[in-house]
């Protein structure tokens, strides 16, 4: 395919192609932005499912709802750097075409829960709606999931 072979053939994966060192880095900040991401979304919706009442949503939401978009950036854009490698390849693996799939109904949630009425009242304070929780325990599910299948990659 031709839009694959000019990505394969962009500077950025070139680079990574002939460095390991490059490729390494890359693959580093892949995984702390995955481990950011993982590290802010996961306690949030922990506390937005109604574990940890003691600490308030108020302190701790922003904080960690901005660090686990800090993360995604990151995974994402270094993501983005690493499929360039192996554009081919990855197009054909199974686990990254579920890897995107699941990526994508993550994103979706974000964007679900962050449009809902009902987490601005938490996050000011107010009470939790059966919705945030339910919406908070899909994002838990659909992040470990897109954990696993970025894992499953590279055993295919």
């Amino acid at each position: 395919m031709p839009l694959l072979d000019w990505i394969g053939a962009w500077p950025g994966a070139i680079l990574l192609q002939r460095s390991g060192t490059a490729y390494l880095l890359v693959n580093a900040l892949h995984i702390l932005g995955v481990g950011v991401l993982l590290g802010g979304i996961l306690p949030l919706d922990l506390r937005l499912i109604g574990f940890f009442r003691s600490v308030p949503l108020v302190a701790i939401g922003p904080f960690l709802s901005r660090s686990a978009g800090v993360g995604v950036v990151v995974a994402i854009t270094t993501g983005l750097w690493l499929f360039t490698v192996k554009p081919t390849e990855y197009v054909g693996n199974t686990a990254f075409l579920c890897k995107m799939a699941l990526l994508i109904l993550a994103l979706a949630n974000v964007a679900l829960q962050h449009r809902s009425r009902h987490l601005r009242t938490a996050l000011a304070g107010g009470e939790l709606h059966l919705s945030v929780r339910l919406v908070a325990c899909c994002s838990a599910v659909l992040w470990l999931s897109v954990l696993i299948a970025g894992r499953w990659i590279g055993f295919l």
